[in-house]
């Protein structure tokens, strides 16, 4: 697993990185032992996924699965050997509201636990 500095790489997909994927981001930025960064799937996102981000990534969480699809569509060969775990969070939700919030934690924290 790619690592820096011992902490694990998460990377946080969604669409446009506005909202969901930024709140991720920004839930794990100060865990001790976590490195978290966010992309968008999209043209027009803030921030658009690329090779470094996927070469970085220790585990990726895609919002949904229409996301896992374009980043297996893109990087493919990259992919193998990563996690990419779908968390079924759909766009409905406004950066760091608090359901929103909810949501991250108990499924990333679950995913986490399990790793």
């Amino acid at each position: 697993m790619t690592k820096s500095e011992g902490k694990i790489n998460l990377l946080f997909i969604c669409s446009r990185n506005q909202w969901r994927s930024p709140t991720a981001e920004q839930l794990w930025r100060k865990h001790p032992n976590i490195n978290a960064r966010s992309a968008g799937t999209s043209p027009n996102a803030r921030h658009k996924v690329s090779i470094e981000d996927i070469r970085w990534a220790s585990i990726i969480f895609a919002m949904e699965e229409k996301h896992k699809s374009r980043l297996v569509a893109e990087f493919n060969r990259l992919l193998e050997n990563k996690p990419i775990h779908v968390l079924d969070i759909p766009d409905e939700y406004k950066y760091m509201d608090p359901e929103l919030i909810d949501m991250l934690e108990q499924s990333v924290n679950g995913i986490l636990g399990a790793e």
